[in-house]
């Protein structure tokens, strides 16, 4: 399995509690957030790992000083969303393994990555069923497939919401990178990362999901999430 990390964005929802750093560089329990991702990863078993720096990406590095890892930058993190960071790190995208793509500011539980492992469905999008009331970026499913997404779902329409957390499996990974690599060449800046597998279900293929109800998790997206982070964190010492 190899690891791909989206770490260059600004994060303005929650900047001004950061002291000008990346959202997952916060404290968590005595160490930056992405000093326990890339640990917890390579508890795993978990080596090839590659990280897409932009804003302050300083802080990262100091943050993994020891550890070993890929390292991407995509200059255009103020003017351009994730889908730039893949393209960046488009030689990253390889047909040798299969592959976990998250979120730089997500925290998980060691049961988070035991899910993705074992769950061999591609591509393959990791939800919350408890994360209704206050889900961000919601999702739809029927069974295990993916029918709706985005922030516009209602509540009554809401399944879950997005982990910030996705699967590709080696057979996928080529449509990926095309994909990404023709949104760049479209100039659809504003596109997300996940966006490349969302557009997949519009043309009637299948994206799969996996309902983690039960194990914790947070996407550092505002201050309340990172004191849900502390509150959990607490809670197991």
């Amino acid at each position: 399995m190899k690891v791909l990390i989206m770490a260059a964005g600004v994060g303005s929802r929650i900047s001004r509690y950061l002291q000008g750093q990346p959202k997952c560089c916060v404290d968590v329990d005595g160490k930056p957030l992405i000093r326990h991702t890339i640990e917890l990863l390579n508890k795993k078993g978990i080596t090839d790992i590659a990280i897409v720096t932009g804003y302050q990406e300083r802080y990262i590095h100091q943050a993994l000083e020891g550890l070993a890892y890929s390292r991407y930058f995509n200059p255009f993190f103020r003017v351009a969303n994730s889908i730039s960071s893949v393209w960046f790190a488009r030689d990253f995208l390889t047909t040798e393994d299969d592959m976990m793509i998250m979120n730089g500011d997500v925290f998980m539980e060691e049961k988070i990555i035991d899910i993705l492992l074992k769950d061999k469905r591609s591509p393959m999008m990791l939800s919350d069923s408890t994360r209704i009331e206050d889900a961000d970026y919601r999702f739809n499913w029927d069974g295990e497939l993916l029918k709706r997404y985005g922030k516009q779902l209602t509540k009554e329409e809401t399944t879950g919401e997005y982990v910030g957390i996705g699967r590709i499996n080696k057979e996928d990974v080529t449509v990926f990178k095309q994909n990404t690599i023709d949104a760049i060449s479209n100039e659809d800046y504003n596109c997300w990362w996940e966006d490349i597998i969302y557009r997949t279900v519009d043309d009637g293929q299948n994206v799969y999901v996996n309902d983690v109800a039960g194990v914790f998790w947070a996407e550092v997206d505002y201050i309340e999430d990172y004191d849900r982070i502390k509150a959990f964190v607490n809670s197991k010492s």
